[in-house]
């Protein structure tokens, strides 16, 4: 016989099964990579809000220590009066900005009083997992996060010399809540939220329900949504509606103050009907 009938085929692929194999991974990439990012997104929501609730209960068992007065929750101020002091009484004591300023790192600062010795010193609850936004100036002393992206209400809590006439001045026609047992709703009012890291820094979320303006704006981490926990305990994610709610999470991005369309109101009167509860006519209540 013929040595050539015999000679063996000629190995590896042609340039056409090749391509093919190509477009096939092309296709698959495409169909795989938007669910396993879907899925990286659902899992860090999961933990953030893992972590929020673990921020809640310690504020429920600091309430339980305290005959029912839930956390300081002071202004900018008054935070830098009681920690030059040495007293570390706000729920927490970090006041953030986008300079080089020690509290945007200090972790230990961030645990010491308030409500950190419950959540066991550990630092990273107060932290979203998706944030690590930084100014341009941080970020070139190295920095690549800053250490809280939750607030807390401020109709929640003793706001010092904004609530000692049993009131909050800021928000004058809403009840300041001292105690859990004046809250009327628990499942229903809120006490921590994501905050966007433009506003977030004293931990003190104003608004001004009557004219409808965000002085701070919530986050929108979470494929445009945010974390909140409320006075009964419980935490959920809620979904913001409109683009006004949903500005880049980035420093200089939010503009605030800013009055809020007509058209996208939504969002903000949803986050005002769970911050407190009206006074009616511009009476207070609460207090120690």
């Amino acid at each position: 016989m013929s040595r050539e009938k015999y000679r063996a085929a000629p190995a590896g692929f042609t340039l056409v099964e090749l391509l093919v194999v190509i477009a096939i991974i092309a296709v698959l990439a495409g169909l795989l990579l938007p669910a396993l990012a879907a899925a990286k997104t659902k899992g860090r929501c999961i933990t953030c809000l893992n972590n929020e609730r673990q921020i809640s209960l310690a504020c429920l068992l600091y309430t339980g220590d305290a005959s029912e007065r839930l956390p300081y929750n002071l202004g900018t101020a008054e935070i830098k009066q009681t920690v030059a002091r040495g007293q570390f009484m706000n729920w927490t004591s970090p006041v953030l900005n986008w300079e080089l300023d020690s509290d945007n790192t200090n972790a230990v600062l961030l645990t010491a009083g308030g409500i950190g010795s419950y959540v066991s010193r550990n630092a990273a609850v107060y932290r979203c997992p998706n944030d690590s936004v930084v100014s341009d100036v941080q970020a070139g002393a190295g920095w690549t996060r800053r250490v809280r992206s939750l607030s807390m209400n401020m109709m929640i809590g003793d706001a010092g010399e904004f609530s000692r006439s049993g009131g909050n001045v800021n928000n004058p026609y809403y009840r300041q809540f001292f105690k859990t047992s004046q809250v009327p709703e628990p499942s229903r009012i809120f006490v921590f939220i994501e905050e966007h890291p433009d506003s977030i820094n004293d931990g003190y979320f104003i608004d001004q329900p009557e004219t409808h303006r965000w002085m701070d704006l919530p986050a929108s981490w979470h494929g445009g949504a945010a974390n909140l926990s409320f006075a009964d305990g419980h935490s959920e994610t809620h979904r913001w509606r409109f683009a006004s709610t949903k500005l880049a999470q980035q420093p200089d991005a939010a503009h605030l103050p800013f009055y809020i369309p007509a058209a996208e109101q939504g969002d903000f009167n949803w986050l005002m009907d769970r911050m407190s509860t009206e006074t009616y006519p511009n009476t207070y209540t609460g207090g120690y």
